[in-house]
């Protein structure tokens, strides 16, 4: 079976603008051992804050925009049928609606509003670093 993540959107930041980061391993593991998961709503978000203008100074808008585009054709896009009211940021929620809706293996994020329900109702919410530890390639 085939192992199911969601990454918030501040994982995903990191792992574009700082290619050798901790998020960004985690990605490239992610990618290489399951499916990453994005429903409409989570890559809305990703679009409109990776095009704010404080992360010019990272990398330029195309790159920041490329990293989206090859996101979008490497992840699975996911119809959300789980709608989840749940965490003390409702910003928050969509990353647990999809991940609920695709029964995930876990969440990746480094945001305490979503780390403080870890696990949310079965699904392990873990940091970047939490995942590299956990992760083993499947055979």
């Amino acid at each position: 079976m085939t192992r199911r993540f969601v990454f918030d959107t501040g994982v995903l930041i990191s792992a574009a603008l700082m290619p050798r980061s901790i998020p960004r391993r985690a990605l490239d593991a992610a990618l290489a051992t399951g499916l990453l998961a994005v429903s409409s709503a989570t890559l809305v978000e990703l679009t409109e804050v990776i095009h704010r203008d404080k992360f010019d100074q990272y990398a330029s808008l195309s790159l920041r925009q490329a990293f989206v585009d090859q996101l979008a054709v490497e992840a699975e896009l996911i119809d959300v049928t789980e709608d989840v009211h749940a965490c003390r940021d409702p910003k928050d929620d969509i990353f647990l609606s999809l991940a609920l809706t695709i029964k995930a293996d876990c969440i990746i994020t480094g945001d305490d509003d979503l780390l403080v329900l870890h696990p949310f109702r079965g699904v392990p919410i873990l940091t970047p670093r939490e995942f590299l530890d956990q992760i083993k390639p499947t055979a």
